[in-house]
């Protein structure tokens, strides 16, 4: 069983049909030849668990759980809402 380690959240804009026909082999191409690196942390996405990839920015799970701990132990959020968020993070992990 074959596992993304590349997860995209959204793009910039949509592309047309045609654009990603066009672009979908040269895309393809440079996704595997071309690591994506961490905006927080700046490894590459062979040096990481998993990669989110967002519109400009990339996070990786690192640098994620560092965040969410970092939340949670400063009260930025209600337990239970935490609880929630690491429940449904940890589900998908599996």
């Amino acid at each position: 069983m074959s596992e993304e380690k590349i997860i995209s959240l959204g793009s910039k804009r949509e592309k047309s049909h045609k654009e990603q026909e066009h672009s979908s082999n040269k895309e393809d191409d440079k996704n595997i030849k071309e690591p994506i690196y961490c905006s927080f942390c700046g490894r590459p996405n062979t040096q990481v668990v998993k990669m989110v990839q967002g519109p400009g920015v990339n996070i990786c799970s690192e640098c994620t759980m560092i965040a969410v701990q970092y939340l949670i132990l400063n009260d930025r959020m209600p337990s239970a809402e935490a609880q929630a968020i690491l429940d449904a993070f940890w589900g998908k992990c599996r």
